[in-house]
């Protein structure tokens, strides 16, 4: 699993760095954005004013965000966009791990059920194996258990469920701490800058606007930029915990299917 975090981490990063690339690159796009519009003018291409004006917008959005992840500072600016981007890459690979972890349950426990009943223990052991997430997992550990009382079946299938809800839940608190450090580096960021502008004020000896704006803005760009790395690390999170709870509630509902049929089996 840390491997593939590695490789997301390296990814996101990489994309990261190319997106908030050096002021004279920004410059050197800008420059080639204006010889191209004026080029557009002069062979007067027609264009309706709704599409220049979404262009226009779209540009100075980009424009604007990277001025301003640039004006909160190096510091505190890069210590917050790696949250984002360690955050993310554990977000992602929950995702990815959690979707290949879901199947049709009740299709799974009918196909279970008629191996059970027809080709016997083996061949339902076979189709457990075969078959991913943690569904067919905690049905193979109470196959297992076939020939023990109805007690121990059921103790080792619930020890072997809280087992799989580990696993689940496994990088889960990397991404709540990433969810906690972000606004937190933002407040620091806010005092940081709140502390530059006093500097400034006694260094200067005069209480001028000019010189409070400065560090003012960098305490609020910083907050800002924190508040939208938790947000948007919580509402991943949020979706990651959703799906735990429907792989556990199909492992429950598994289970309980489980001990019927095995019941069905012994009684027949």
């Amino acid at each position: 699993m840390m491997k593939r975090i590695f490789y997301l981490l390296c990814l996101v990063l990489a994309f990261s760095c190319t997106i908030m690339a050096a002021p004279a690159a920004g410059d050197t796009v800008t420059a080639v954005a204006d010889t191209t519009s004026q080029l557009l003018d002069e062979a007067a291409i027609e264009m309706s004013d709704t599409t220049m004006i979404d262009a226009a917008a779209e540009g100075g959005a980009y424009t604007q965000l990277k001025t301003k992840f640039i004006e909160g500072g190096a510091g505190f600016m890069s210590l917050v966009a790696l949250c984002l981007i360690v955050g993310l890459a554990f977000c992602i690979e929950r995702i990815i791990y959690l979707s290949m972890s879901e199947i049709d349950a009740k299709r799974f426990m009918q196909q279970l059920e008629e191996k059970l009943k027809g080709s016997g223990v083996e061949e339902a052991k076979t189709l457990c194996r075969n078959t991913r997430g943690p569904v067919a997992s905690i049905c193979y550990q109470g196959l297992l258990r076939m020939g023990d009382t109805d007690e121990e079946v059921e103790r080792s299938v619930s020890s072997y469920a809280s087992v799989q809800v580990g696993k689940m839940e496994k990088g889960c608190s990397w991404i709540t701490l990433c969810i906690a450090m972000a606004p937190s580096l933002g407040f620091l960021g806010t005092v940081i800058g709140m502390v530059m502008a006093f500097d400034q004020i006694q260094t200067a000896g005069d209480i001028s606007p000019t010189i409070v704006a400065s560090g003012m803005k960098v305490a609020l760009i910083t907050t800002i930029f924190g508040i939208i790395t938790a947000i948007v690390l919580q509402l991943f999170y949020n979706y990651i915990l959703s799906k735990i709870d429907h792989l556990t509630a199909q492992m429950e509902e598994s289970a309980i299917t489980l001990m019927d049929t095995i019941k069905k089996v012994h009684s027949s």
